[in-house]
């Protein structure tokens, strides 16, 4: 009998010691596809550099940022929910270059968005960018714009995230307008030209705010002329006391000098009236204004 128990009491000892572990729990799965919902976008813009709004194949980078327990997350500049996708505008909606998700049903997000999309970004709190020097074609002119925007707490949803997006950059707008001794067709027979002076062109955005720091030496730039006007983006920076404008009409060229500071998403409006005198042109201008107000002055 004895024999038996001890025996019996050793299978016993196998069986337990073969039993296998519970297995240690993992990571949740990921839900079906098909519970999935598909990321769409719809931007709004006051004006773009065309006036007009985004154009077809416009390009666009987004950030996406998943709250975590009720709370935002921060931008960080990689594994995020969605690093610097690129979607692509087609002239109706905007499409990524594969289909994006949500991560989940209820999960918010922030998405951050900015124009035009670059494909390396090094470092999401200095974006380098640049406006172009030469900005008196129409192309070149839209090339030098920079925009940013930023959707907060959006919520998991079939409907398009609707994200509004600001000029990061100034635009300066100048008239010129004919005084004493000029008609407006005297005056356009001159040929007058417009060079804005001494500015720096190179900027670094951040993304996580959209401020935009100017950088790199100044520069001059050649603004667009549309119709009866020059306008030209310009980098925000402040300009104390130096050359700004250059005119030249027929074989004068003459300078300013200003002090002004370029603020992101405001337009300057200057209009500049043009007086003949013996001596040739002076040039005379009152401050910069950033809103409706135009504080031009007389070219006498």
């Amino acid at each position: 009998m004895k024999k038996y128990l001890l025996l019996t009491a050793a299978v016993a000892a196998m069986v337990i010691g073969c039993k296998k572990p519970s297995p240690e729990p993992g990571p949740e799965p990921e839900p079906p596809v098909s519970e999935l919902i598909p990321i769409r976008l719809s931007t709004s813009i006051g004006t773009k550099a065309t006036d007009s709004g985004f154009e077809n194949e416009d390009k666009v980078g987004i950030y996406t940022v998943n709250y975590v327990d009720d709370a935002a997350g921060t931008l960080a500049g990689s594994g995020n929910h969605l690093d610097n996708v690129k979607f692509t505008f087609d002239g109706t909606e905007w499409k990524a270059e594969k289909e994006v998700f949500w991560l989940d049903q209820t999960t918010p997000a922030d998405f951050y968005c900015y124009y035009p999309y670059i494909e390396e970004v090094s470092d999401i709190t200095a974006l380098e960018f640049s406006v172009k020097e030469d900005q008196s074609a129409l192309t070149d002119y839209k090339a030098s714009e920079l925009l940013w925007g930023k959707a907060e707490g959006a919520e998991p949803s079939a409907d398009p995230v609707k994200i509004t997006v600001n000029h990061a950059l100034s635009n300066i707008i100048i008239y010129l307008t004919p005084g004493s001794g000029y008609t407006e067709e005297t005056l356009a027979a001159e040929e007058p030209t417009v060079e804005i002076t001494g500015v720096k062109t190179g900027a670094k955005i951040n993304l996580s705010t959209g401020e935009v720091t100017a950088d790199g030496d100044a520069k001059n730039i050649k603004p667009y002329k549309e119709n009866t006007y020059w306008r030209a983006l310009v980098v925000p920076q402040d300009i104390i006391g130096t050359q700004l404008i250059k005119v030249t009409v027929g074989s004068d060229v003459y300078t300013l000098n200003q002090t002004v500071t370029f603020e992101a998403n405001k337009q300057h409006k200057c209009t500049l009236k043009v007086n003949r005198i013996e001596e040739g042109v002076n040039i005379g201008i009152g401050g910069w204004e950033s809103s409706d107000a135009d504080f031009g002055g007389t070219l006498e």
